[in-house]
């Protein structure tokens, strides 16, 4: 796996936390709420494993409830675990943030 995936892969997990910490959704609404968001290249073929992982390790709960369009759909919801790893994702995210700009910021780039 190339730098630039594992990198996307990590900051996905973080997002799709967050998405749904916002409201109990499925995973194509949250496909859609990340490519209006800017992660216009991510697929539902993406974010399902992704789901799958995050529901295995206990920071998502997932229930099946009546579509309006066909089958009864996959909804997810945060643990308590979930809502404390978004938590920490965030403050990682903010300490990587700041550090890369003032890296940038010094040699002048940014």
């Amino acid at each position: 796996m190339n730098e630039r995936s594992q990198l996307l892969k990590g900051t996905l997990e973080g997002s799709i936390l967050k998405v749904i910490k916002e409201s109990e959704t499925y995973g194509y609404e949250i496909s859609e709420k990340l490519r209006n968001v800017g992660f216009s290249s991510i697929s539902e073929g993406t974010i399902y494993p992704l789901l799958l992982r995050l529901e295995k390790n206990g920071l998502l709960v997932a229930s099946y409830k009546d579509s309006p369009l066909g089958p009864k759909r996959k909804y997810y919801s945060l643990t308590e675990q979930g809502e404390q790893a978004l938590k920490e994702f965030f403050v990682n995210w903010r300490e990587i943030e700041k550090s890369v700009n003032k890296l940038f910021e010094e040699s002048g780039e940014m």
